[in-house]
């Protein structure tokens, strides 16, 4: 039988796509007064892999990555995402959104996006808001699943991922050597 544990807090994530970058650096503010200082940020990483959004924010749209140092409870995940839906609606426009936001929590062994979509591998969390399970960490790396959004399964921000967990690993340290999650680190 298995015994019902409190799950490990998590390394919230923010992607902000956008076309217009100056925007990036009140966003980050605005995220941060909000959940705290980011402790990473990935470079600006260029996002050509689908014209959906570029339907109604333009084009050439860019990602860029913010981890935060403060860890999350995983059922936080759709409150969260609350507030950035909310964050998005602030900076649209007649023409449509200036921002998508997205975001999601790491753990040692697996990295999940917040979305209102519904679909097959999706799981409700509540207030409209599914888990999307997006990459598995295996063999020493994320590893993308069928569903997974390109960008995310593309090296640049994987390897980005990859940096934040070692940070989130090395603050579960435990007094002796031991990790909260035990093997998974090792996987």
């Amino acid at each position: 039988m298995s015994l019902p544990r409190p799950p490990a807090p998590a390394k919230l994530v923010i992607g902000v796509l956008l076309k217009e970058c100056f925007l990036f650096e009140e966003l980050a503010r605005r995220l941060a007064s909000r959940f705290g200082p980011p402790d990473m940020i990935s470079p600006w990483l260029p996002f050509g892999y689908t014209s959906y959004y570029a339907k109604e924010m333009g084009a050439p749209l860019l990602r860029r990555v913010a981890a935060f140092s403060e860890l999350i409870a995983q059922d936080g995940l759709a409150a969260i995402k609350g507030a950035t839906n909310a964050l998005e609606e602030e900076y649209r426009t007649e023409a449509g959104r200036r921002v998508n936001i997205d975001p999601g929590y790491l753990l040692l062994e697996r990295f999940v996006l917040a979305t209102g979509k519904n679909f097959s591998h999706r799981i409700y969390l509540g207030g409209g808001i599914y888990a999307d399970l997006t990459l598995v960490f295996r063999k020493g790396r994320f590893q993308p699943l069928p569903w997974t959004y390109p960008d995310y399964a593309d090296r640049p921000l994987s390897d980005f991922l990859l940096r934040v967990r070692r940070r989130y690993a090395a603050g579960l340290k435990m007094p002796n050597g031991a990790t909260e999650q035990g093997d998974a680190l090792h996987d």
